[in-house]
């Protein structure tokens, strides 16, 4: 039997999971105070869901399931390989709420706003940063078209992000319809955009010469791509000088939008437009926004608006709008950080053959202190230092005097 666990997984120790525990329901707080109602979902979706969800590149990391059974028989002596699996596991949270929705509508509020903290799967090459198995914490309002619930997302995610004391922050907003307007204004064609939006996300990654190289491969019309080169060697571009080439009547939404949160921001953190942003979804319709860390030079949380996601189900399209918080993200920021979970000191008891005397007098002393009872060890010092790495405080006997580690 293999002790590790498989690999893009993690094992965490207490205090780890502590750290982990203390983020979810800080987060969950914030979004609760504002309104928002927690849901859950199944792990596991229909496949056919997952493939038809314009996941972008997730598409290609879901953990697929075998049938089950005669089923599976039956597939493999068809010797077709896509009738092998009908389940798979969700790669985010966004498509999984669509279809509760979708399931759900009669028996739900309208607007719904909705919390959703839970692990996704994706079939990563494992590295750091990077996990197979991750949490994710999204907020979600399903059934409001104004550009007042891209603001309060906005809002509410960086109220969460400024409880958790992660330092300064920006976040980035972007809408696909004012991208894909200066698309076209360049010259590219409609049927064209959601590719050329695909190599304009890497521009991160490969830079704007990169980005012009993949276009020309992909055989675009070399003046449309000249034009957006020179638009990229002029970036930051301001939300004003795309109006100019867009018109107002396209970046008018976004503009408010943009204006709401920097008045409720307040200096607290930041707000920009940034024309780079894209998000990898292809389910995205309208909005875009990404948190950036200021100290740490890294993503931190992402959405935006997804208004035609629910009609493929329903063959009606409701409008819909997220924010995702990073947890993996946030997690390790914290632990590397040395940040400790706010919570009321851990300490240990220890009976000999007095367990009822010692379980009383922990119960008086859980008014003020987290109390584990422990049979009294027989090698006292490494027991304690054991204690001592897992993040406890101190120690008592059953006169409930408490010794202290770090007196």
């Amino acid at each position: 039997m293999k002790t590790k666990c498989v690999k893009g997984t993690r094992d965490y120790l207490p205090r780890e999971a502590e750290l982990r525990e203390y983020i979810q329901q800080t987060i969950v707080e914030i979004y609760r105070k504002n309104g928002f109602a927690r849901i859950m979902t199944p792990a596991v979706e229909d496949a056919e869901n997952l493939d038809k969800s314009d996941g972008g590149d997730n598409l290609n990391l879901i953990f697929k399931i075998l049938k089950r059974g005669e089923k599976l028989q039956k597939a493999l002596e068809s010797g077709k390989a896509d009738e092998l699996c009908d389940l798979g596991l969700r790669y985010d949270l966004t498509l999984p709420l669509t279809r509760y929705f979708a399931s759900n509508r009669q028996n739900l509020p309208f607007p719904l706003k909705a919390i959703q903290t839970d692990k996704v799967y994706r079939a990563e090459n494992p590295q750091k940063g990077r996990l197979r198995e991750f949490m994710q914490c999204d907020i979600d309002v399903i059934g409001d078209p104004e550009p007042e619930c891209e603001t309060e997302l906005i809002a509410v995610t960086a109220k969460a992000l400024m409880a958790l004391n992660i330092g300064e922050f920006t976040v980035r907003v972007n809408d696909r319809a004012v991208l894909n307007g200066m698309l076209s204004a360049l010259g590219f064609k409609a049927e064209e955009l959601p590719s050329v939006c695909v190599s304009f996300d890497k521009l991160d990654k490969i830079g704007a010469e990169g980005v012009a190289g993949e276009l020309i491969e992909k055989g675009y019309d070399r003046t449309a791509v000249d034009k957006l080169s020179d638009i990229l060697s002029r970036l930051p571009l301001t939300l004003e000088k795309v109006s100019e080439i867009v018109g107002e009547d396209v970046t008018a939404r976004l503009s408010k939008i943009i204006s709401d949160s920097k008045a409720i921001a307040d200096g607290k953190y930041g707000v920009e437009f940034d024309i780079s942003l894209v998000r990898g979804q292809g389910y995205y319709t309208g909005t875009v926004f990404e948190v950036r860390s200021v100290n740490f030079g890294s993503s931190v949380a992402g959405g935006g608006r997804y208004d035609k996601l629910i009609g493929k189900f329903i063959g009606e399209d409701i409008p819909a709008c997220g924010f995702s918080i990073g947890f993996e993200r946030i997690f390790s920021i914290l632990s590397e950080n040395g940040c400790k979970a706010l919570t009321k000191k851990k300490i240990a008891i220890f009976y000999d053959e007095n367990f009822g005397e010692v379980y009383s007098k922990a119960e008086e002393l859980r008014t003020d202190f987290d109390v584990a009872i422990f049979k009294k060890p027989k090698k006292q010092g490494a027991f304690l230092n054991r204690l001592q790495a897992g993040g406890f405080a101190g120690f008592a006997y059953a006169d409930g005097n408490i010794k202290f580690f770090d007196v």
